[in-house]
């Protein structure tokens, strides 16, 4: 028998706040994160506006100077995000057998600074300068690897770099784990830190960034008819998934249970989605079916929408694949209005804001939607929160590859 897997704590770092308290706060009102980028001189990109995080120092969360030093910051927000998720969570690993606590992040970029950086030395110093934290610094599973070694946690502990599906993919995989019983509690979700040139410029070559650069606060509007891009930002969303007899076994304050995964690839194109959106209405509906649910259950999908022209119109199509008359009545919403695009982060903090829309009775909206697109026609929650009752959520994260990835988490219930 199939293990059930609940939710007990969470951990973010984000453009609209490096707690969970904050950046639910500033969701639920409506508040984004994106501004005019600072990290570098942008004077001469096409977009030249981010989500940045603010205010972040790693040495809140027990990081000393040399780990600081060798850890690129989509790490450092790794640990951090781990941190709080424990502490929210009230896991005391002191009592704990750490073998049976696995690790599992997504990133889908890792450290372009680190390569920027060492690159500029190789040209100017030759290939002795060197330094020899290049790899450990930039590859994707040093998330995973020093979240297990800062807190000592020795099960399960793997990398998924599936693009702007690596969160949920993460995620989803911890969740099968857990069902096999093959740990009693894994930390999942994804991070990310590529605000950089290399990759704003990549993006820009791509045209797949917004321009309206002396707008930011009103550029990333997802399903609005005059969106031209996403917003590139950077963050962190984990959370602890455990085993319900775990959970039950230690009076764990359960904040909702995962029930439902769907993944599958378009096998179309590298970085546009099938126009069909068959792929992305597939994965939704192995994910339902997975958690014995018919579309009419649902009652909010926090949407990948990203704010593109393609992504939004075809998302909308899967939707209306995969819940049939129920997409006009299903509420739907993207975050990302508010964070930007978080890219390998994306979908565990907007898991997440559904396990938070669960508890609190709250659907964060999707800000900037101003004008109407013909092509995009659901019930997008525009601009303002709403309080409905919530009990099951759908999230869902599409990946350049054509990887796409649905979770389901709905209201605990013995």
């Amino acid at each position: 028998m199939e293990n059930r897997v609940v939710i007990t704590g969470s951990g973010v770092i984000s453009p609209v706040g490096n707690d969970v308290s904050t950046f639910w706060d500033s969701l639920k009102k409506g508040k984004g994160g994106v501004g005019p980028l600072i990290s570098f001189d942008a004077a001469d990109f096409d977009s030249r506006i981010a989500g940045e995080v603010k205010g972040f120092d790693p040495s809140l969360y027990g990081m000393d100077f040399k780990d600081i030093k060798h850890t690129a910051k989509f790490v450092q927000y790794a640990v951090a995000s781990t941190k709080q998720a424990i502490d929210s969570s009230g896991l005391d690993l002191n009592k704990e057998n750490r073998e049976r606590i696995g690790v599992l992040i997504g990133s889908g970029i890792g450290s372009l600074q680190t390569i920027e950086e060492e690159h500029k030395v190789f040209l100017n110093k030759g290939p002795s300068r060197l330094s020899p934290f290049l790899i450990p610094m930039l590859i994707v599973n040093e998330a995973s690897g020093f979240v297990g070694i800062t807190f000592g946690l020795k099960g399960p502990n793997f990398c998924v770099a599936t693009a702007c599906a690596s969160g949920s993919h993460a995620i989803g995989n911890a969740f099968r784990i857990l069902e096999r019983g093959d740990a009693d509690v894994i930390i999942s979700g994804g991070t990310e830190s590529c605000v950089v040139a290399t990759a704003v410029g990549g993006f820009c070559a791509l045209r797949a960034l917004s321009q309206r650069n002396n707008e930011p606060a009103k550029a990333s509007r997802p399903f609005d008819r005059d969106r031209d891009g996403f917003i590139i930002a950077e963050g962190c969303g984990l959370v602890v998934m455990e085993t319900l007899e775990h959970a039950k076994k230690r009076k764990a304050q359960i904040i909702a249970e995962i029930v439902g995964f769907g993944m599958t690839c378009d096998a179309y194109h590298i970085t546009a989605p099938d126009p069909d959106g068959e792929g992305a209405g597939r994965a939704m509906s192995l994910a339902l079916a997975d958690a014995k649910l018919n579309p009419e259950d649902v009652d909010y999908i926090n949407a990948h929408g990203t704010s593109t022209k393609l992504n939004d119109k075809i998302e909308t199509f899967s939707m209306k694949r995969a819940f049939g008359a129920h997409a006009k009545k299903v509420m739907v919403s993207s975050t990302k209005s508010m964070t930007g695009h978080l890219l390998g982060a994306a979908g565990g903090v907007e898991f997440i804001a559904c396990c938070l829309a669960i508890r609190d009775g709250i659907i964060p909206p999707t800000i900037n939607y101003e004008y109407p697109d013909p092509e995009c026609d659901l019930d997008y929650v525009p601009n303002i929160a709403r309080k409905v009752k919530v009990e099951v959520c759908m999230s869902n994260s599409l990946g350049f590859g054509g990887h796409n990835a649905s979770l389901i988490v709905r209201k605990f219930k013995e």
